[in-house]
């Protein structure tokens, strides 16, 4: 688990920006409908929510999310590891916004992405501070374990910083169950 690697092994760089339901460059892709199609071997598909006036960001980021899941074929779930990778995807949604909310004046927004069996969540803030996986119900600290469940959840994370812009963005990566 990384929690200085800006990016994941093999990942080029950052996402690309101002997407909403698009695959690699900006050409819509599969399973961006409501029908809820399956993503096709090799198609990278991402979406992109911003939460500028928004209230309510956390459903709101996890409805967002479930949303993709349907589109790219992991929900509905078949099996109980299909289920339990699709709400732990949403758990880390929900761990990401949430940290942006209590130390960074709220997230800015949240990318998705699929790429054949991964899914990356991307959530941008102005914040300063580093975050940081603390293990949980130490003494004279309650609460303040959401980055330690991304930790042990997720295949890698990370947090990206450009120089010379405010702020940053924390990044998840999770698997499917084979």
């Amino acid at each position: 688990m990384s929690t200085t690697r800006p990016y994941s092994p093999g990942d080029r760089g950052p996402e690309p920006s101002g997407a909403s339901g698009a695959s690699e460059g900006g050409v819509p892709g599969t399973g961006a409908s409501e029908g809820g199609a399956a993503v096709s071997s090799g198609a990278r598909q991402v979406r992109r929510l911003a939460f500028a006036g928004e209230s309510g960001v956390v459903p709101l980021a996890r409805d967002f999310a479930r949303q993709a899941l349907y589109a790219w074929g992991w929900l509905p779930a078949a099996t109980a590891d299909q289920r339990a990778a699709a709400e732990d995807v949403l758990l880390v949604v929900s761990e990401l916004v949430t940290n942006a909310c209590l130390h960074a004046e709220g997230p800015d927004e949240m990318f998705i992405t699929c790429d054949n069996k991964v899914i990356r969540i991307e959530v941008s803030d102005r914040g300063t501070g580093q975050p940081a996986p603390r293990t949980p119900h130490r003494a004279g600290r309650p609460g303040g374990h959401g980055m330690f469940i991304v930790q042990r959840l997720c295949l890698d994370w990370g947090v990206v910083r450009t120089p010379g812009v405010a702020g940053k963005k924390v990044w998840a990566e999770l698997g499917a169950p084979a």
